[in-house]
C-alpha cells in the first residue's frame, strides 16, 4: 500500500480532528451544568428509548421481513429503499445497545461507539437522500457528540 492511500481508520481520525476544530474550538460551548447532565442522563435515556423501541424493531424486523417482496411493487428505488433502511436500522440499534455499558462508566470507547453510531446515520440519510436529517441531525448530533468529548476517559 503507498503512503498516499489512506486506510479507513486515517480518514475516520481526519473527520474527528476537524470535527473536533469546528464544533468545540470554533462553535459555541455548551455550558458546563448542560454537558454534565447530558453525560450523567444520555445513557440512561439511551436505555430507556432502546427498551421502549425493541418491540418495535422486533416487530419491524419480522413483519418488514414479510413486507419487503412487496415493498418492491412500488417500484425498484423504494424497495432497495426499505431494504437499505431496514438493515441499517438494525445496525445502529446493535451500535447504540454496544455503547451503551461505555457510556454508563464514561469510557471512551462508549462515546467512540456513538461516534461511529452518528456516522452511520449520516450515511444512511445520505442513502435514502434524507437531506434534512443529513444537515441538521448529524450536525446536532455532532456537536452534542463532541462538546462533551472531555467527560470520556
Amino acid at each position: 500500500m503507498s503512503t498516499s492511500q489512506k486506510d479507513y481508520k486515517s480518514y475516520l481520525g481526519d473527520i474527528e480532528r476537524l470535527a473536533d476544530e469546528y464544533l468545540v474550538k470554533k462553535a459555541p460551548a455548551l455550558p458546563d451544568g448542560i454537558k454534565e447532565a447530558i453525560v450523567k442522563f444520555g445513557p440512561w435515556i439511551l436505555l430507556i428509548i432502546i427498551v421502549m423501541t425493541a418491540p418495535l424493531i422486533l416487530g419491524f424486523l419480522g413483519l418488514g421481513t414479510f413486507m419487503m417482496p412487496f415493498s418492491y411493487l412500488g417500484g425498484l428505488r423504494m424497495g432497495t429503499g426499505y431494504t437499505v433502511s431496514m438493515i441499517f436500522t438494525f445496525v445502529i440499534t446493535v451500535m447504540e445497545i454496544i455503547a451503551l455499558p461505555g457510556l454508563f462508566k464514561r469510557a471512551k470507547a462508549g462515546w467512540t461507539m456513538m461516534y461511529y453510531k452518528t456516522l452511520v446515520t449520516a450515511i444512511l440519510n445520505i442513502v435514502v437522500f434524507n437531506l434534512g436529517g443529513l444537515i441538521i441531525g448529524t450536525l446536532l448530533g455532532l456537536y452534542v457528540l463532541f462538546q462533551v468529548k472531555s467527560y470520556y476517559k
